[in-house]
């Protein structure tokens, strides 16, 4: 173990998962809490859901940069060279959003976030290429746990470290701080080795690259039973948690928690009790099978956004605030693990990667869009009615889930040794 960590590219795909994990709250929870404190309505604060699409919409560019000559530092290698093109401008990108004010130039605010949005999402393409080039098959797994801790730390020091850093240095310092943070990504970019490029193939037009890309990946998916059901199960699935999630920042402020308040406890406390949920949910995908699983676990999760109810009803509370986010954070932790390994488990090994990132994006996009309207819909019903419809939104996708379970039962499990496939 310790000679597989010494191993440099270990190293890496831990730094490289920091640098990909930087760009996310300053488009989500950070982004929202800044609109919160400059009194924009929530109606606005609720369509900042938008800003994330290019998460979701990735793959319709991931082509261009698998076959594309990188723009800037073609020298350094296919994968290396995009990085290094993309990763300068992502830190420009921070540091320019940060010099705007939501208070006066929402818009210009919202645009600069787009564009971070856009290049983050990008880096994620190469990163994901990177470790799967770089990493034999059998190291994969390490080279994931490595790029997923990596992620949460970074999550905790952009949300947490830049919450907590505003007061001292205001919010463009704060966004400067996290700009210098991604550079972390760009010395492990240099330190890097670069992987063997992929045997020469045939040139392809753009037409036949997107018909193998999205095309094929998609019509093999078709072919399966109930295959329009599972779609819209998995477009559905979260979409109580995407609701309520975009509208945390600013119910925490109308209740009269302070940015240090919810630094510690949403970002800090909520990032542990999330690593737990995940934790606890991959064991219990193992003991019950997916399927099982995923309706327990959704179960799970709806009835926790009832903890935003109770604690609407407390008001400005500390040992309430610990008790949802806690209870909220696990239970989210716990159906991702589920999920996670459902579509995992949907995917064609022919296909796994495109299929992947299809079946999560069509999850991600409706969410995105529906999840706009969160803060129209909190505006006009008040906060408990709200997130009892937040509550109630779960439901559908769990219903088509025992559907799913009793037209498509899961195989017999064979003995403690059996892994659930359903």
């Amino acid at each position: 173990m310790r000679a597989l960590f010494s191993d440099r590219r270990f190293l890496v795909m831990l730094a490289l998962g920091f640098a990909a994990g930087v760009p996310l709250p300053l488009t989500g929870f950070v982004l929202r809490q800044w609109f919160a404190e400059s009194d924009i309505p929530l109606a606005a604060i609720g369509f900042t859901a938008l800003i994330g699409l290019a998460y979701a919409l990735k793959f319709l560019w991931a082509p261009l940069m698998d076959h594309a000559r990188p723009p800037l530092f073609p020298g350094f290698g296919r994968r290396r060279g995009w990085l290094l093109s993309i990763q300068p401008p992502l830190m420009l990108a921070i540091v320019l959003l940060g010099q705007t004010d939501p208070a006066t130039m929402a818009v210009a605010t919202a645009a600069v976030a787009v564009v971070v949005a856009f290049l983050s999402a990008s880096q994620d393409i190469v990163i994901d290429a990177w470790r799967i080039e770089a990493l034999a098959e059998e190291e994969q797994g390490y080279g994931f746990a490595c790029y997923v801790w990596g992620y949460r730390f970074a999550l905790l020091a952009a949300n947490a470290g830049a919450l907590g850093m505003v007061r001292m240095v205001g919010w463009d310092g704060a966004f400067l701080y996290c700009a210098a943070l991604v550079g972390v990504g760009l010395v492990a970019v240099l330190l890097a080795p670069e992987p063997a490029p992929p045997p020469p193939q045939p040139p392809m037009s753009w037409t036949t690259r997107l018909r193998v890309a999205v095309i094929e990946p998609f019509r093999d998916f078709t072919t399966r039973p109930h295959w329009l059901p599972i779609l819209v199960f998995v477009s559905l699935f979260n979409l109580g948690e995407a609701l309520a999630g975009i509208m945390t920042a600013p119910f925490y402020r109308e209740l009269g928690f302070t940015r240090g308040e919810v630094a510690t406890v949403a970002s800090g406390f909520g990032l542990v009790m999330t690593l737990l949920g995940v934790l606890a949910g991959g064991w219990f995908v193992a003991k019950v099978g997916v399927g099982r699983a995923l309706v327990i676990t959704g179960f799970v999760q709806m009835a926790s956004n009832l903890m935003y109810v109770a604690l609407n009803e407390v008001g400005r509370s500390m040992p309430m605030l610990y008790a949802q986010v806690g209870v909220e954070s696990f239970t989210d932790g716990l159906a991702a693990a589920a999920f996670v390994a459902y579509l995992t488990g949907l995917t064609n090994r022919a296909f796994s990667a495109t299929q992947y990132a299809l079946l999560s994006s069509l999850a991600a996009i409706p969410l995105r869009f529906l999840g706009g309207w969160s803060g129209q819909l909190a505006q006009a019903m008040g906060w408990t009615p709200f997130f009892l419809l937040t509550t109630a939104a779960a439901l559908p996708a769990l219903v088509i889930m025992l559907w799913l379970l009793r037209r498509l039962p899961p195989p017999p499990r064979a003995g403690p040794q059996a892994t659930a496939a359903d």
